[in-house]
Parts: structure tokens; sequence; C-alpha cells
């Protein structure tokens, strides 16, 4: 009888510790300062951290498996952010195959390893509204899908002629499609847009009427690409992300409405 409730207890509190989000929380940014310790050279082959990192992954299994004893598993399925947090957990855990194999070191067999710094995710699921971010995000991409479809091929379109007009004066811009591709993108975002044409100019088979075209055809590039067409985007990003902050202030002012045209009514009675 006393086993049993010692057991009981135990169980009770482990329970506790898993259900509670602040501990997890807790847990997750203890994980992730242990993972930016480990980039460290002087530690990066160290046992005792190496341990340290597989325990928290044994931490979050024990936490799924109590949850989905708790929930089950439709109802812990059902929940978003349960979903996240299961995605990361499952990734994580072929890193634990380091504790009974010596794996070699071979690049596309330390992804195990790497898998596990993506926990440092889950700590997104705390951030207050982050559902509501999420939906507005998603939104935000859906209406602002087309122009930044329009500003890649406008973008694609540059690369190509480019390409032909630069490619001999600038090779390591535009010494083929695409570097070119990678070159406009990068003065779309207004770095090098002075630097690439005066590479151009600098360049001693450059004759003077491709030096006087690189000096208006980049700024022009700038200006369309970077400046209106990334403004665009941005403010159709912007519009939709802040769109339900409206629809609310909306909401708000029809029952404003409402109730002024409701009193008037019966003013009028």
């Amino acid at each position: 009888m006393i086993v049993s409730s010692i057991f009981r207890s135990i169980a009770l509190t482990v329970k506790k510790v898993f259900l509670t989000e602040s501990v997890i929380a807790a847990v997750i940014v203890a994980n992730s300062l242990l993972l930016f310790l480990m980039g460290f050279d002087e530690v990066k082959n160290d046992g005792v951290l190496d341990f340290i990192d597989h325990s928290f992954t044994v931490f979050f299994v024990f936490e799924v498996l109590v949850k989905l004893q708790e929930k089950s598993w439709k109802g812990y399925i059902a929940d978003a952010g349960n979903k996240f947090d299961f995605f990361l957990v499952a990734i994580s855990v072929p890193s634990l195959v380091e504790i009974f194999v010596v794996l070699p070191d071979v690049s596309y067999l330390l992804a195990f390893r790497l898998l596990r710094v993506l926990r440092i995710l889950r700590f997104m699921r705390f951030i207050p509204n982050l559902n509501k971010m999420l939906v507005g995000i998603k939104r935000a991409f859906k209406a602002s899908v087309f122009v930044m479809l329009a500003l890649f091929i406008f973008n694609v379109l540059l690369a190509i002629l480019s390409n032909h007009l630069f490619k001999s004066a600038a090779p390591e811009y535009f010494g083929n499609p695409l570097i070119s591709l990678y070159s406009v993108f990068q003065i779309f975002t207004l770095e090098g847009w002075y630097e690439i044409p005066d590479a151009i100019i600098a360049h001693e088979q450059t004759g003077s009427w491709l030096a006087g075209f690189a000096r208006l055809y980049f700024p022009l590039i700038t200006l369309t690409g970077g400046i209106l067409g990334f403004s665009i985007v941005n403010a159709i990003f912007v519009d939709e992300m802040t769109m339900d902050n409206n629809v609310e202030l909306e909401d708000k002012i029809d029952a404003l409405n409402k109730k002024v045209d409701q009193l008037i009514k019966n003013q009028e009675r």
C-alpha cells in the first residue's frame, strides 16, 4: 500500500513536470544554451556535454509520451503546437544513435547531430499570439505571391540581359546566367549597385558607350527592382499582416454604429 502510494506520488510529480509549460520552456532555454556552447571548437567533442545534450533529447521524448498518455494521440495531435513539437522531437531522436554506435566523421552522417539544433525552434510556441502571427504571415504570402513572382521574372530577365551585355567586362558578376541572377538580386537589395558598374567602367577593354550605358543601366535596376519592386512587396505584406487589427477595429465601429442607431430609434419613439 505504501509502495503503491509512493509510486503514485512519483508518477503525479513526473506528470506535473512534463505538463508544466514553464518547466518545458526552461529546459528548452537550457538546451539552447548548451547547443550554443557546443559550437565552440574547444568543447566540440566533450563527452560530458554530449551526454547532457542526449539527456535533453530523452527528456523531450518522455514529454511527448506523457502528453500522449494524458491527451491520447487524437487529442495531442489536434493542437498545432503539439504537431510542431512532435516533428522537432522526432527529427532529433536519430541523434541518440551516437550513444550506441560510434559514427565516423562523415558529413552526411553528422546531419543526425545537426538536426537537434532545430529543437531551439520549440521556444517559438511560447511567443504570445503566435497562431495569429502565423495566420497573418500565411495570408500575407498568399497576397504577395504574384508580386514576388513578377519580381522574380523581372530578375531573370535582367540577369539574362546583363549576362549578354557585361559578360566580358565583368565575368565575376555576369560570367553566366546563374551568377548574373545573383548579381542582379544583389542590386535589388541595394548592395553593390555602384561597385558593380564601377568594376565594369574600370575594365580596360570596356568601350566608352558601355561605360556610359552602365552608369544609366544599374541605377535604373536599383530604382525599378530594388526600391519600387521591394517597396510594393513590403507594402502588400505588411498590409495583410495587420489586417486582423483592422478587422477588429471595423467590427467595433460597426457595433458602435448599431448601438447609436438603436438609441436614435428609441428616442424617436
